[in-house]
């Protein structure tokens, strides 16, 4: 039975601890997300010492689930993605299936029935947004043509996961249960229509009614009374498409858009910049409380393959696409390593699984597993490709982007440059 200082323990528990783990995955050259899961590892149920409290941590994962779609909504952007249509759409698309048929493959070889499979292959073909964006930045490929096409790539991931996570509980049968292909066929497309009015009413009388609020609540002139407005929105609109569809991502991503075609847009990605962050850390804490690490022991040969498929399988998917589309060598080894990695939707769609009873908690073990040393090689697998050939080449120091890159490294207050 959970104590009345339950909250507050889980909150500091998971905020200290996140602080700790990150710091030190940062000095090991790792991405914070390893620190954070980590912290969740120490203070969940399969460690010793303190565990917090594992009923009300999955609440405030799904308001952290809410503001990471809403933070996709707000940098979305229809124009970057339309500029790499041609390679994006499909490359995300066959690397999608490829990793999905792979997984199919691999969980047959372990005796999953045929949905548990395809779940398992589609949770590993999904990239982390968080580590793919921050490997770009270290590297200054966020804006170069590498980028742009592992973003775009992204975004169509994205947008296919949260389909999915709209039409997952009507597609998972629980055992006993008999479907009608029929009455299965007219769920979905009646599923998919209200979806599509869904989105119509917010694209098109959202788009103009939201940044209209948006304007009368910055005329208060209240910073706090802006935040506020923002988040209302992104939760109020998230709790509508979970009433609707059973989906809180929907609403959140479609909340985002909307905010983001606005002239305050920028503004609402500031406000609520802060909280997003922190709850995206609640987020990878409470997924990090419900891994059982002794599955590394226990399945060795499991884990090592579905972290090949991440790896490896999804990696040989981007190259293919990458070089039949005649792109250099080097994008083609800076996508490929950019995607070769899991995360936060491979998370959500692995949770879902197993609360619709399509998945075992083994599986969903595997499946973070896979996540946690995926993020932790991501470092290692951009240190071999540049040893491939595909280390990006620093901007001449004459060209506008060498004098800009000059001009951030002063502002940083870098002594070679200032």
């Amino acid at each position: 039975m959970p104590h009345a200082d339950s909250l507050i323990l889980t909150l500091v528990g998971g905020f200290v601890l996140a602080f700790v783990f990150g710091m030190l995955a940062n000095r090991l050259k790792l991405s914070p997300l390893v620190g954070y899961l980590v912290a969740g590892v120490a203070v969940g149920p399969y460690t010793g010492g303190f565990v917090a409290d594992t009923t009300l941590a999955p609440q405030l994962a799904e308001i952290g689930v809410i503001l990471l779609m809403f933070g996709v909504g707000l940098h979305f952007s229809l124009a970057d993605l339309m500029k790499v249509r041609k390679i994006a759409i499909p490359g995300a698309l066959v690397q999608i299936a490829a990793a999905t048929g792979l997984g199919w493959a691999l969980g047959r070889l372990m005796g999953m029935g045929d949905l548990e499979a395809v779940l398992t292959g589609f949770a590993l073909s999904v990239a982390s947004t968080v580590v793919l964006l921050r490997a770009l930045e270290e590297r200054k490929q966020v804006k170069g043509p590498a980028g742009r096409i592992a973003m775009g790539w992204l975004i169509v991931e994205d947008l296919v996961i949260v389909i999915a996570l709209v039409l997952l509980p009507l597609l998972v049968i629980k055992p006993g249960q008999s479907v009608n292909p029929a009455e299965l066929a007219t769920s979905i497309g009646w599923t998919l229509f209200k979806v599509a009015g869904f989105v119509g009413v917010m694209l098109v009388i959202g788009a103009k009614v939201l940044p209209w609020v948006l304007v009368r609540i910055a005329h208060t002139r209240s910073r706090e009374l802006f935040t506020l407005g923002v988040l209302a929105i992104a939760l109020g609109i998230a709790w509508i498409a979970y009433w609707l569809f059973h989906s809180f991502a929907l609403g959140a991503f479609l909340a985002g858009l909307v905010l983001n075609s606005s002239p305050l847009g920028h503004n609402a990605a500031e406000r609520s910049l802060p909280l997003r962050d922190a709850f995206a850390v609640l987020f990878f804490v409470s997924v990090g409380m419900l891994f059982d690490p002794s599955i590394l022991i226990r399945e060795p040969l499991a884990v090592v393959g579905v972290l090949a498929i991440v790896i490896i399988g999804k990696s040989i998917a981007a190259l293919a696409i990458t070089t039949a589309f005649k792109l250099d060598k080097a994008t083609s080894l800076t996508v490929a390593a950019a995607l070769a990695q899991i995360g936060e939707f491979s998370f959500i769609l692995a949770a879902l699984s197993v609360q619709l009873g399509g998945m075992t908690r083994e599986t969903h073990d595997l499946i973070l597993a896979a996540a946690l040393l995926s993020i932790s090689l991501n470092p290692f697998v951009f240190a071999l490709i540049d040893r491939m050939g595909a280390r990006p080449k620093p901007p001449a120091s004459g060209s506008i982007e060498g004098r800009a890159l000059a001009k951030e490294e002063a502002a940083a207050g870098n002594p070679a440059t200032a």
